[in-house]
């Protein structure tokens, strides 16, 4: 039997954007002031309510509600309080909605946890990366795997049923056997959500620089691939559905609802400096500078830095790409409806190769990829 979709399109998801961090990762490349002024917070968030505002009507009802950055952790239990007010005064929100929080182990405490909780955040997000002291430090993380632990301790203590724990693969000098140690550590903590991640080294971060003068070594592609096998092998075998390329859920219910409208062409709002948004097929983004940000919004202009209009062949390429970065896979008759094309008519003949490989299979209505397919999801998206 065909399993029901998971991320049908429905109402939009929220995003919002906050931007400070106390140290910054060298491999990470988000928007974020390190260090920041108390006063820049507050700043901050009077010009995020004035851009709700601004968005009052363009979206009618969220589903979805995250909060990412940077290091939203960083703000008090009274400024995340104030912030969830904000939202839910200015715009309007499924009683039903999944929101998401993201914390840093090394600000986790009860007090903030259970102002967040009563706020309304149902589930937490950990960004724990490694179980690693050595790897930790050379990540530029400021938590060690004690702390991570305890952080993850905290949550459920203060009652947080839907737990999500980030870890980072594909380190250098990073041993099979020390990735799995990870992985069984994240694992005594029931998480009803893991999210993995490859290292991978952006433009412009200070990891990318290290690289440019031959002082980071990579790992190969077949190490790489052998990570993600492994990581897929094991936490399937742990009883967690290997949903996204990078995330596993305990089960269907516990997916990430919010991340699912960007990989289905769901309409979502991001709002803070450098935060995407996408609606009826128009993507825009904002500022990626704080100062520019408020002042903007200050004299009642939208903070948009560029607006791009899609073309039905570049959401059709997205789509496709996307899909295939999923267990799901494509609906081909929904493909058809949507983005004009007939795959099986179109690339019937490719496709047939692929599913002779491995790579993908065909399930009814269904094209998907298998856990080799996943592997190399992007390539698999040039055909």
């Amino acid at each position: 039997m065909e399993s029901q979709r998971p991320f049908a399109r429905g109402f939009p998801g929220l995003y919002i954007h906050i931007p400070f961090c106390l140290s910054k990762c060298p491999y990470c490349h988000f928007f974020s002031l390190s260090p920041f002024r108390p006063e820049d917070v507050e700043r901050y968030l009077e010009a995020l309510f004035r851009e709700m505002d601004l968005y009052r009507t363009l979206f009618s009802r969220f589903d979805t509600v995250y909060i990412g950055g940077g290091t939203p952790s960083v703000l008090t239990a009274c400024q995340m309080e104030r912030l969830i007010d904000g939202i839910n005064e200015r715009l309007v929100v499924d009683p039903s909605a999944e929101w998401t929080l993201e914390v840093n182990p090394g600000d986790v405490e009860d007090g903030f946890l259970e102002a967040s909780r009563d706020s309304g955040i149902n589930r937490i997000n950990v960004g724990v990366q490694s179980f690693d002291d050595r790897l930790l430090a050379f990540l530029g993380r400021r938590h060690t795997a004690r702390q991570a632990a305890d952080a993850l301790e905290a949550c459920r203590r203060v009652g947080f049923t839907n737990l999500g724990v980030d870890l980072v693969y594909g380190i250098p000098a990073q041993g099979e056997d020390a990735w799995r140690d990870s992985l069984s550590e994240a694992l005594k903590h029931s998480p009803e959500h893991l999210s993995c991640y490859e290292l991978t080294i952006e433009p412009g971060t200070p990891f990318d620089a290290l690289r440019a003068k031959g002082d980071l070594p990579l790992i190969s592609e077949e190490r790489s691939c052998r990570f993600f096998m492994e990581t897929s092998e094991f936490l399937s075998e742990a009883g967690y559905l290997h949903y996204e390329i990078s995330n596993f859920a305990r089960n269907p219910s516990c997916r990430s609802r919010h991340n699912g409208k960007y990989w289905n062409h769901t309409p979502y709002l991001g709002l803070g400096p450098s935060a995407h948004s996408f609606l009826e097929g128009v993507r825009w983004w904002n500022r990626a500078s704080l100062a520019d940000y408020i002042l903007m919004l200050r004299e009642g202009r939208k903070p948009v830095e560029q607006t791009e209009t899609l073309s039905k062949e570049e959401l059709r390429f997205e789509a496709f790409f996307l899909g295939l970065r999923t267990s799901e896979g494509i609906h081909l008759g929904e493909f058809k409806v949507l983005y004009e094309m007939d795959l099986l008519t179109e690339k019937r003949g490719i496709i047939d190769r692929l599913v002779d490989e491995g790579f993908l299979r065909l399930e009814g209505e269904f094209l998907r990829p298998t856990r080799k397919g996943m592997a190399v999801a992007d390539s698999l998206s040039l055909i």
